[in-house]
């Protein structure tokens, strides 16, 4: 099959032959029609999330079902799926009551074993972590979801609790973010965006927020003074969807009492233990909570969401590339971007 490699961090990636897949005797071998480009697989490029090499990257994916193994019961060939980016063993207790994603033996397309920037992926403990895909999602628009959607769904409405009338402050205005802007909206929330990009908080403006925070230049405690004078006392609700030590500590400055912060954007290196205001969110009792990703026991839920035209998914996809063009693409990722959308590859192209 073709597909995007690297056999060494920050060695430019190339598009070759490589064996397919063989099929797990729990799981299947999927035919990858889209996939999506994501800063996590940036991230492990560079070795800032080692990863076995060589490696295909590829995490956010939709496609149909090609190999169904022996041990699989619930899918069949031909079946329009994706699946979150952290899935389950299948077998132990926490996969047991469906929180598949904080699973200790997860696997992880383009980080455990090689992802879908390739023709096709292999999916293990397929009827644990497969999600059926409704008639009216294309696939480019399911592979939109991959993490950012779905794990901006989860911040803001399951772990965040976020009500109509409420405000949610929104950090990094990228895929991500934009996502938590877009749902909070359908929710009747109102929402404020922090970003040090003009072109991204023009982004989050176009998507639904009522308000934005322009945070170049500015230190942590004066970001959070802005965002509690944008909501009038703080938000309620807050996802750093960055990842920085610096939008951590705004975010959790920029809460009202009794807030909650979401940490969704990855800290990770010489980052990925920085310090909490935990003196504040003890006088405040705030809480301080990670996300990761969402089982797919959760999906159905988000996609009745999708398919009662709460939120244009479309929306969220920017630029639309061929299999050629994603090592390009994911190199970009180091520098400084004016694009607004994601960016997915069509393997159909």
């Amino acid at each position: 099959m073709r597909a995007v490699s690297y056999a060494a961090y920050a060695e430019p990636p190339v598009v070759m032959d490589v064996a397919d897949p063989s099929c797990p005797q729990d799981g299947v071998v999927l035919r990858v029609r889209a996939t999506g480009v994501c800063r996590s697989d940036w991230h492990a490029w560079l070795g800032h999330d080692p990863v076995p090499l060589p490696m295909v990257p590829g995490h956010e994916l939709a496609g149909t079902v090609e190999i169904v193994g022996p041990r699989v019961s619930r899918w069949q060939v031909g079946d329009r799926v994706t699946v979150p980016f952290a899935c389950g063993c299948g077998h132990c207790e926490l996969c047991a009551v469906g929180d598949t994603h904080v699973c200790p033996q997860q696997t992880q397309p383009g980080f455990t074993g090689w992802g879908s920037f390739a023709e096709f992926v292999a999916i293990h403990a397929a009827d644990t972590n497969l999600v059926s895909l409704p008639d009216s999602l294309d696939y480019v628009q399911a592979a939109s979801l991959g993490c950012r959607f779905a794990t901006a769904y989860r911040a803001v409405v399951s772990q965040g609790r976020l009500n109509a009338d409420q405000w949610l402050a929104v950090y990094g205005c990228g895929g991500v973010g934009l996502s938590a802007v877009m749902i909070a909206g359908a929710l009747g929330a109102r929402v404020v965006a922090v970003d040090v990009s003009d072109a991204a908080l023009q982004a989050a403006r176009a998507v639904g927020a009522v308000s934005v925070v322009q945070a170049a230049g500015l230190d942590p405690t004066d970001v959070a003074a802005a965002v509690i004078d944008a909501t009038a006392g703080g938000a309620h609700l807050s996802i750093d969807a960055l990842g920085s030590p610096t939008t951590l500590t705004a975010s959790v400055m920029s809460l009202r009492p009794r807030g909650r912060h979401m940490q969704v954007g990855l800290l990770l290196a010489d980052q990925a233990n920085p310090p909490v205001p935990m003196g504040r969110a003890i006088a405040r009792e705030l809480e301080v909570l990670g996300v990761h990703g969402m089982p797919a026991r959760d999906y159905p839920e988000m996609l009745a969401f999708i398919a009662a035209d709460k939120v244009e998914v479309s929306r969220l996809v920017g630029r639309v590339i061929r299999l050629d063009e994603a090592p390009a693409a994911l190199m970009a990722m180091s520098q400084p971007t004016t694009l607004s959308g994601m960016t997915v590859v069509d393997l159909s192209r």
